[in-house]
């Protein structure tokens, strides 16, 4: 295993205000990679993301995901006292990420701006809903929201009803570019010496995802349907019924359409009919098309049909549950889960999908609320008396 001191990121000094999803995303990564993540957490709860269940030995199952290899500070923002020991982390620290309420950052004299004329080093990150200017810049953004503005709800779920995807994506597509901005600006920083700043709005990060759909609407005059687990602009791309159960699968182009139709469907000759011959004739004719493969499938066994699938070379899969994920051999097959200490106990984690070669990525524990709060206080010369006066006085 690679030491701590051999990570890409050893050395940085990460210092968030941070909470719920998209900005934890984005320091984890970090934090994965050997940088220093400082949590700055109100000292009443913390993030709010630790309430949000007790599922993992009475931790919430967003923040034991969101939060490893931290180090948790208590500080109360609205005190003097806490306004200082920040200052004095930021003096020093190379990256500040927030997701504050819409305006909070400003009226705090925490806005890039501000931040960048007293620390001209420091790389400041805002994650924020839909922006720091423009006509939205004061609205509040969940990812439910987010997903249903961008138009994504409108294209997921069954024809009658539109749906959210099952996991945060609008906050994760968001923590993801702030990942790779503050990358790109580390990079820029130690290349050129000049820190930018990083902006991404989870609006804007979720409008890149919708690319597809987009060009599709303007260009094509119409958006695509709404067709659950199907594929809206291919055919056939989705579930189909097996003797026992289900089986899902892909096909992406008319030699793997012809093949298809030869050996799975056992009739070659579909494969030039004019209602099938090319995709957007099979999309066309989804019905007759899905009716025809659920012939057939029905007849096989789930476990068959992958068989004759993988025959004939045709990508195809289960549809598993959440369950058969955590026991999929693929990850046990590739050495993926880790061990992470929670304050509750220990709990499995999946290596980062991005595989560095000689890098083993960091899985130091998720902290308990102010867990770090006393040592960074001493590491910034408060003594033993200072901290506790500035614990009486609520202000840690």
């Amino acid at each position: 295993m690679a030491s701590q001191t051999a990570l890409p990121l050893a050395g940085i000094t990460v210092v968030s205000i941070e909470q719920a999803v998209a900005a934890p995303f984005a320091t984890r990564q970090l934090a994965d990679l050997g940088a220093r993540v400082i949590k700055v957490e109100r000292p009443d709860a913390g993030d709010f993301a630790r309430r949000y269940d007790e599922t993992v030995h009475g931790e919430s199952s967003y923040f034991v995901w969101l939060n490893r290899s931290k180090e948790s500070l208590t500080l109360d923002l609205k005190s003097d006292e806490g306004r200082d020991i920040l200052e004095k982390l930021l003096s020093t620290a190379d990256v500040f990420v927030q997701n504050l309420a819409p305006g909070a950052a400003s009226r705090m004299n925490l806005d890039a701006p501000s931040l960048q004329q007293r620390y001209p080093a420091l790389i400041p990150c805002d994650v924020s809903g839909y922006g720091n200017t423009g006509p939205w810049s004061d609205r509040k953004a969940y990812d439910m929201l987010v997903q249903g503005e961008s138009g994504l709800m409108s294209l997921t779920g069954p024809d009658e009803c539109p749906s959210k995807v099952g996991v945060s994506i609008a906050d994760i597509a968001a923590g993801m570019y702030a990942y790779s901005g503050i990358l790109s600006a580390l990079y820029t920083r130690a290349t050129t010496g000049t820190a930018r700043a990083v902006e991404v709005a989870l609006f804007e990060a979720l409008g890149e995802w919708m690319g597809s759909p987009a060009y599709y609407t303007e260009y094509g005059g119409t958006q695509p349907n709404r067709v659950g687990s199907e594929h809206a602009t291919i055919a056939p791309y989705g579930p189909f019924p097996t003797a026992d159960g289900t089986v899902l699968l892909s096909i992406q182009n008319d030699r793997e359409w012809s093949a298809f139709c030869s050996e799975v469907l056992g009739d070659e000759s579909i494969a030039t009919d004019p209602r099938f011959c090319r995709n957007s004739a099979r999309v066309a004719h989804r019905e007759e098309c899905n009716a025809l493969i659920s012939a057939r499938t029905r007849l096989l066994n789930t476990d068959d049909a992958l068989a004759l699938l993988d025959k004939v070379s045709i990508a195809n899969g289960r549809l598993g549950s959440v369950s058969d994920f955590l026991s999929h051999p693929s990850l046990a097959g590739r050495d993926r889960w880790r061990e992470v200490d929670t304050p509750g106990g220990p709990v499995r984690a999946l290596l980062p999908p991005a595989n560095l070669s000689g890098v083993e990525p960091r899985f130091d524990p998720v902290p308990a609320l102010g867990a770090h709060t006393d040592a960074i206080l001493g590491e910034l010369g408060y003594t033993d008396a200072a901290i506790s006066e500035l614990r009486t006085a609520d202000s840690i």
